[in-house]
Parts: structure tokens; sequence; C-alpha cells
């Protein structure tokens, strides 16, 4: 019975452990990861997009080319270790027909 108080014990720590560590990430921290992944998705590129991070939550502005890139730059965003949440106001830049 003692071991297995001391297993429970031992994974509730670790399971807390965890939830600290990821509560850890700064802004700017959050911040340097979104555009590094942007940046190195060969697709999005990121270069017009501006990102900014508020408590965990992204916020994602700028224009973009297709439809397509918009929705993987939130993708790519969300899937940011401690990225709380993605706000996505990126516009899909419309050529003007001549």
């Amino acid at each position: 019975m003692t071991m297995r108080k001391l297993f429970l014990l031992l994974t509730m720590f670790l399971m807390a452990a965890m939830l600290f560590a990821a509560a850890d990430v700064s802004d700017d921290a959050l911040y340097d990861q979104v555009r590094l992944h942007l940046t190195r998705d060969r697709d999005v590129g990121g270069g017009a997009i501006d990102v900014k991070v508020t408590a965990g939550a992204v916020e994602l502005n700028g224009n973009v080319k297709t439809e397509k890139i918009r929705a993987k730059a939130e993708k790519i965003a969300k899937k940011v270790k401690g990225v709380k949440s993605v706000v996505n106001h990126l516009k899909v830049a419309t050529n003007p027909t001549n």
C-alpha cells in the first residue's frame, strides 16, 4: 500500500512540475518561437506577418497572398508550445484588376 501512495505522490509531483514549466514561457520567448516557425515555413515565409504576444495569446496581423497561407500561419502559431490562443487578423491581399 505504501508503494502505491508513493507512486501516486510522485505522479502528482511530476504533473505539477510540467504545468509550472509550461507557465514559465515568457511572451518574448513565445514571440521569438512564433516568428521562427513562421519564417521557417516555405509557404508562409513570415515576412509580412506582424506578431504580437500578450499573456500567451498570439495576434497575427498583416497581409498574405492566399487564404491557404492565412490558415497555415494560424495553425503554425497554435502549435508553438506555450501559446494559449491565436487571434488571426491576417488579410488576404487582393490584386487590383486593370
